[in-house]
């Protein structure tokens, strides 16, 4: 499968990492490509990198990771077109950094899952991975179990693209519903981000556990 990632920060090559590791073909969008050699560089022949619109082209599969503050301006750098009919995974939390810790910008009654929805209607929109730090979305190891990935989005074959794509990387997937779903997991992102600023540690996950 080819993956297109939209985005070069620490998350989007930690995926591109996990995606290159499991056989995948993988392109980095960003907007310099030079910074990413030494990525490029210690990953297989299926790495590259090029700008959003090359990796937004390149892949069957798109994942959305950039900054929330930049998304809109990436994703009409990527070229809509390019994403039309494609799975995109949304990775974004609409986080304000004004105040420390971070804050939601958007909620309530909307969320970044439902704007980005928005801005690319021809999409396949999918929230996921946005409950987790970075080090621990590829086969997290935690001592009391395999940890659960909550996931929304309006289509149910992009969902089962997703899923079985987060059992690779090693997390049981929990799908609750609709993209306004982001309304609930974008939140549950910011418990994430109150219990790391609380403990100074990212290494935590969510679990449901069912009896």
């Amino acid at each position: 499968m080819k993956i297109g990632i939209i985005g070069s920060g620490d998350v989007g090559k930690k995926l591109g990492d996990g995606f290159v590791d499991l056989g995948n073909s993988v392109k980095i969008g960003t907007r310099d490509p030079g910074k990413l050699k030494e990525w490029v560089a210690k990953s297989t022949d299926r790495a590259s990198a090029g700008s959003f619109f090359d990796a937004a082209k390149f892949g069957d599969v798109i994942v959305i990771a950039t900054s929330w503050s930049g998304i809109q301006n990436a994703v009409e750098m990527a070229g809509k077109e390019n994403m039309a009919g494609k799975v995109v995974i949304d990775v974004t939390n609409p986080l304000d950094f004004s105040t420390m810790p971070p804050r939601l910008a958007v909620g309530h009654i909307d969320s970044g899952g439902e704007i980005l929805q928005r801005l690319l209607p021809s999409a396949r929109v999918v929230k996921a991975f946005n409950i987790v730090d970075n080090p621990h979305m590829y086969k997290p190891n935690f001592s009391e179990g395999q940890p659960t990935m909550f996931i929304c989005g309006n289509d149910d074959s992009a969902k089962k693209v997703v899923t079985d794509i987060l059992t690779a990387f090693g997390w049981e997937s929990i799908d609750i519903g609709g993209i306004e779903g982001s309304r609930l997991l974008e939140p549950l992102a910011m418990l994430w981000i109150a219990y790391y600023f609380r403990t100074n540690t990212g290494n935590h996950a969510f679990k449901l556990l069912r009896k």
